[in-house]
């Protein structure tokens, strides 16, 4: 019997995971919607069902669920451990867990779980669009270097990114970011750590070498917002442990069924967010030599920071381990 609880049901990426159950009909038996005690009693229509969302509290964990878990860190550290408690499967989007050792950090295009412990980790929207397409990458020619520079949309910070992005256009002072982001590029993402990187570039640093398995790789990050709604753009420059062509590595790409090849600069054909949004797939395009530095090559990712950069790596890591328990 599968039994299904969605925690943050009422948020941006709770709404987009109850979208992708129906859209990929994944099966269960019940279904409970939770949320914090603000958005509780909010009526949600779903297949044909009117469901009450309910205030997630400590009693409510009693009970055995698969969980994706979409309310922050926060919420995320007090509740995840107690719906594991009770034999749960957690798979939380938060960071809180990501980089624990013994929790897996999961994107079903490169890894699968060990269920080393109940919770399983949903990366970085950023990290997951990066990972898919440096896997066949790693796996054809090794990994040397990764520097990223991400393009990412205003949808990333919830509904309050998106009203600042609305509000910005009417004149009106931002409340989710320290600047306007109408009409303007942040280079700021997170909190500033010492060395001066951002909180979510130490999150992609880290995140890629994990699910990667290569603890000693060389990444570095600049992570940027920009005024998208949605749909994050990231720019890969990338160092190979085995000489290759630009030819070599498209047609890799191309055949891989992980990442969806759009390059043809000539024709004024490459990957755009406008195209990513809405879409499950990883776009790569732009492929090119970087002639600075030895057996180094560009690429332009993006990918719908919504779906396969949340919900829907979540609802696939769920797929996973309803297939491992033989419920799917």
């Amino acid at each position: 019997m599968t039994k299904l609880a969605v925690v943050g049901a009422t948020g941006l990426v709770g709404t987009k995971i109850l979208e992708t159950i129906d859209r990929k009909n994944i099966p269960f038996d019940e279904l409970v919607l939770f949320s914090s005690r603000r958005s509780a009693g909010q009526k949600v229509d779903f297949q044909g069902q009117t469901y009450t969302v309910q205030e997630l509290t400590e009693q409510a964990t009693e009970d055995h669920f698969d969980v994706l878990m979409s309310a922050g860190g926060g919420t995320s550290a007090q509740f995840a451990p107690l719906f594991e408690s009770n034999g749960a499967t957690v798979i939380d989007n938060s960071s809180q867990w990501r980089m624990t050792e013994d929790v897996d950090l999961i994107v079903p295009e490169v890894n699968a779980p060990t269920f080393k412990r109940g919770i399983i980790a949903n990366p970085n929207c950023s990290t997951i669009q990066s990972v898919v397409p440096l896997k066949p990458l790693q796996e054809e020619f090794g990994l040397k270097r990764v520097a990223y520079t991400t393009y990412q949309a205003v949808s990333g910070s919830g509904m309050k990114g998106k009203q600042d992005l609305e509000n910005g256009a009417k004149g009106l002072s931002p409340e989710a970011y320290p600047h306007p982001i109408y009409n303007n590029v942040l280079p700021h993402i997170d909190v500033f750590l010492e060395d001066g990187y951002t909180k979510e570039e130490q999150k992609m640093i880290d995140e890629t070498r994990k699910i990667l398995t290569e603890p000693e790789l060389n990444v570095t990050a600049t992570c940027v917002r920009v005024p998208v709604q949605d749909s994050h753009s990231v720019h890969i420059n990338v160092t190979l442990d085995q000489p290759t062509t630009v030819k070599e590595i498209q047609d890799v790409l191309e055949k891989d069924p992980r990442v969806i090849l759009v390059d043809d600069p000539e024709n004024n054909v490459y990957p755009l967010a406008i195209h990513s949004t809405g879409r499950d797939e990883v776009f790569v395009g732009r492929i090119r030599k970087d002639d600075s530095l030895d057996n180094t090559f560009h690429l332009w990712v993006t990918s719908d920071n919504l779906l396969k950069g949340a919900a829907l790596n979540a609802v696939q890591i769920l797929e996973q381990v309803l297939k491992l328990k033989g419920e799917l």
